[in-house]
């Protein structure tokens, strides 16, 4: 009977890493190891948004000439055939490479380059026998050699903290995570127009500051060695901007960092982004029913609809927000408090 075979064995990541070393040692002998002279003029989620629908005979009448760039994440070495699928920072598009179209010498060079090199291809677009949009390549460069492995294909960046600590890493391996990039960008730039848009300015207010107010948080503490003082990276803008109001500007708002040296959690970082704003002669509200409208037009900026999933929960940013006192939310979501609990003082501060 044959012989179970054994699984592979991951290889020594120190060994990878001075494999690749040596192979960089030999490309500086050769010339520029870093080439910063190929230029990129498409994108793979753009071609892949504008001819992944074509049929084979379609696509070849078009005779579409590229030339791309990317992160090479796939690569599977086939004899006188090889394919390798490439990232760039718009999506994904599979390389064929051959001998014939880019020369043995360069084939030969292309089977020795490793996953996470960058490398740049002139060549036709064409669909495969099995449909998959790639790119005929005529010409191929290494452009960045990779001196660390990418994480397993098949398994991703899968712990947590790692995630967190090489964000880098998690935004090579993980679409979702780049997609959250995005979205985050079209959020704020929405809130950011929004806000303009209805006549409020934007401003920045200092982030050191020699009383630190605005919220109840504790501060992190530097000292400003010209002023011989200590002072207190800011917990929140909100003073500044009242002095703004007072100082005759009716609208104002800012989007920026603040720091609040307390509890630490995927939910809970210690430096946050807030945006905070006030407008003269209105009340709550007034800034209830814009806050509505400002969270709505976000959502449908950002992901295109004001239906938002979250956590598992369904979330209808279109329908009108419910408008609760303290006492009606607390009813309505913890309905085992009575009236006479809640308007026991005395309970209360118990229960808090």
């Amino acid at each position: 009977m044959t012989a179970p075979q054994q699984p592979a064995q991951p290889q020594d990541e120190n060994q990878i890493i001075a494999e690749r070393r040596a192979k960089l040692a030999k490309l500086r002998e050769r010339g520029p190891a870093f080439p910063n002279d190929f230029v990129r003029t498409q994108h793979a989620g753009a071609l892949q948004a504008k001819y992944g629908a074509l049929d084979r005979d379609a696509l070849a009448k078009e005779n579409v000439e590229v030339t791309l760039a990317g992160r090479m994440m796939l690569k599977r070495v086939m004899g006188k055939a090889s394919f390798a699928t490439v990232q760039d920072g718009s999506g994904r598009i599979q390389f064929y490479v051959t001998p014939e179209d880019i020369g043995a010498e360069a084939y030969e060079e292309f089977k020795h380059w490793d996953l996470g090199d960058i490398v740049g291809a002139r060549g036709v677009l064409f669909k495969t026998q099995k449909g998959e949009l790639s790119v005929r390549c005529r010409e191929l460069r290494l452009l960045v050699k990779s001196l660390r492995p990418l994480p397993d294909k098949f398994h991703g960046l899968e712990d947590k903290e790692a995630r967190y600590r090489q964000r880098y890493v998690d935004l090579m391996m993980n679409e979702a995570t780049r997609a959250t990039f995005v979205t985050r960008s079209r959020a704020i730039d929405a809130m950011r127009r929004f806000m303009t848009e209805h006549g409020f300015l934007e401003v920045e207010t200092p982030m050191l500051q020699v009383i630190p107010g605005g919220a109840a948080a504790k501060p992190f503490v530097t000292h400003h060695n010209a002023l011989d003082i200590d002072m207190f990276l800011r917990i929140a803008p909100e003073l500044f901007l009242k002095r703004l109001l007072v100082g005759g500007f009716e609208r104002v708002f800012e989007i920026n960092r603040n720091f609040r040296n307390e509890g630490l959690s995927p939910r809970h970082n210690p430096e946050f982004t807030m945006m905070e704003f006030y407008a003269a002669y209105h009340d709550y509200r007034w800034l209830m029913d814009f806050t509505e409208e400002l969270l709505r037009e976000v959502a449908l900026a950002a992901n295109g609809t004001a239906v938002l999933n979250y956590q598992g929960e369904t979330i209808d940013l279109a329908k009108p927000f419910a408008r609760l006192t303290i006492v009606e939310a607390i009813k309505r979501y913890a309905p085992q408090y009575s009236e006479a609990q809640l308007a026991d003082r005395d309970y209360l501060h118990a229960e808090l």
